[in-house]
């Protein structure tokens, strides 16, 4: 009995078909072709055969950002690999790098020498700072990201207080951006260009939407931008709920559903969102004081009961995979024939359909003589056509 094949593209994707060669490490690029290979592209991603991505010492992270990818090693400091990677710019739609500005040109591979071997190739660059300005040759990470962007001038706490972000989203701003303008790219008129995407200015296009209309405030939290109701309180036994009544009929409801158990809820001096605010303090102490009396459970049924706009707070990873709705809508599925941690599909659901998990993570160079033998083959069957 032959094995199972794996799910097929979409067929109705414009990305279906198209080929991106993948030579971005890390995060943000491996991110950026995940999702256009969750979509249909056929991503290459060449490595370095000495070590590859830096990512593979973190298998599942990997796995989660490469599946549906295949892997070709090519060691681009030597002029065969180097001469093999432009065979295969030759049949690609686009080329993906996240190198520094310059070390594509130094390697003998920038965008005038890919032009030169495929006029209708793109080429995005996702870089730190952009491929132009002051910042441009600057080594960066995520953290410088998020602290030129705006993110720690806007506060999120009662306290003013701005903390970090676990979840990379100085990294992950850029990725999405980087996948929009490739997606636009593609699917546009066949033209060739080099698109410069700047984690930098990703991060900062999203802080800006709220750090810009602070300039003139003196205090940001005068701004109301943070509310005393909505927060994350604890309960009796210890955990956490959120609690979002940021529009007045949220609150009301919230408050006379409530009176009986908690009379110091049956008070309309917080109705209107512009006194719920000027008052955030004092609003804030009462729900704490409120949600310490009952333990997690009763708060769960209770709010419940009247759809009051609350959610759990999750604090463990692996109560995402228990989340009802994420069962339901089968939001994580661990990922085909390799095993490791369970993955996230692609987070939008199509009526068309879509099989996020076609195939795995590819091994090293899993894929280098597969694709060099498409490559040939292609070559041939083009020179006896002339």
């Amino acid at each position: 009995m032959s094995p199972p094949q794996p799910p097929a593209a979409p067929a109705w994707s414009a990305l279906t078909g198209k080929r991106v060669l993948d030579l971005s490490r890390l995060l943000p690029g491996p991110y950026a072709t995940s999702m256009l290979a969750d979509l249909g592209a056929d991503v290459i991603k060449i490595e370095d055969p000495s070590a590859g991505d830096p990512v593979r010492i973190a298998p599942d992270l990997f796995a989660a950002l490469n599946r549906n990818k295949r892997s070709v090693t090519l060691d681009l400091r030597d002029t065969g690999d180097r001469d093999t990677f432009l065979r295969l710019a030759r049949t690609a739609d686009a080329v993906v790098e996240s190198y520094r500005p310059g070390v594509l040109d130094s390697l003998g591979l920038g965008h005038d020498v890919l032009r030169a071997v495929n006029p209708r190739l793109v080429l995005c660059s996702l870089s730190g700072y952009g491929q132009t300005g002051p910042y441009a040759g600057k080594p960066g990470h995520e953290l410088n990201f998020l602290g030129l962007s705006g993110f720690f001038a806007v506060p999120g706490r009662l306290d003013g207080h701005i903390t970090r972000p676990g979840v990379r989203i100085g990294d992950m701003a850029g990725a999405m951006h980087a996948a929009l303008a490739l997606t636009a790219a593609l699917t546009g008129h066949a033209e060739g260009q080099h698109i410069d995407v700047s984690l930098s200015e990703s991060m900062t296009a999203w802080c800006s939407l709220f750090a810009l209309p602070l300039m003139a405030v003196e205090d940001p939290l005068d701004a109301g931008l943070v509310q005393g109701d909505d927060d994350a309180f604890e309960t009796a036994d210890g955990r956490l709920l959120s609690l979002a009544t940021f529009e007045d009929k949220f609150w009301h409801r919230f408050r006379t559903e409530l009176a009986d158990d908690f009379p110091a809820l049956d008070n309309p001096a917080y109705d209107r969102r512009a006194h719920r605010t000027a008052a955030k303090q004092e609003v804030h102490d009462l729900l704490c004081e409120v949600f310490r009396a009952r333990d997690y459970q009763w708060w769960q049924q209770r709010l419940t009961s009247f759809n009051a706009p609350w959610a759990p707070v999750i604090t463990r990873p692996a109560e995402l995979l228990d989340d009802p709705q994420a069962v339901a809508r089968e939001l994580f599925t661990s990922p085909p024939l390799r095993g490791g941690a369970p993955q996230a599909r692609f987070p939008v659901t199509f009526g068309a359909g879509l099989s996020a998990f076609r195939t795995p993570a590819p091994g090293l160079g899993e894929h280098t003589e597969e694709i060099l033998g498409e490559l040939d083959a292609n070559e041939a069957a083009i020179e006896a056509t002339h």
